[in-house]
């Protein structure tokens, strides 16, 4: 800023800042109201849900263990069946757990080796009605 000389340049700097300082103070009223606006619980969980729907990562991620836990509960339930045995539960249980891990650890190799094996078996299916055709 330069050098004020007179008493109109001093008006005239006043009335500039003047006049900025409203154009902030507008600004940051707008900013305090868009602040406390996403701050309430409704449009914080709005947000949340919102965020979670638009991840595909978040959703396989889910689904994956999911899976895991679901195929970890099953084989629990195969070995151990209704065995009242300490020791056959307790191998259930690390069993649950190790078979849940791998499974939601390697679900896109499980989902890949799934795919493969339904597209050799439609395969197989198609070469067969292909022969009889014929």
């Amino acid at each position: 800023m330069a050098n004020i000389t007179s008493g109109k340049e001093l008006r005239n700097a006043i009335q500039l800042l003047q006049a900025e300082q409203a154009i902030k103070g507008q600004l940051l009223k707008e900013q305090v109201f868009t602040t406390y606006e996403s701050l309430k619980p409704v449009n914080l969980i709005k947000s949340t849900l919102k965020d979670l729907s638009s991840s595909p990562y978040l959703i396989e991620n889910i689904v994956g263990s999911a899976v895991g836990i679901a195929t970890g509960y099953a084989s629990k339930k195969i070995v151990v069946g209704a065995s009242a045995s300490i020791f056959r539960k307790l191998f259930g249980t690390i069993l649950q757990f190790g078979i849940t891990n791998l499974v939601a650890q390697r679900s896109d190799t499980i989902k890949s080796v799934g795919q493969y094996i339904v597209q050799q078996i439609f395969r197989k299916s198609e070469k067969g009605s292909e022969s009889r055709e014929t």
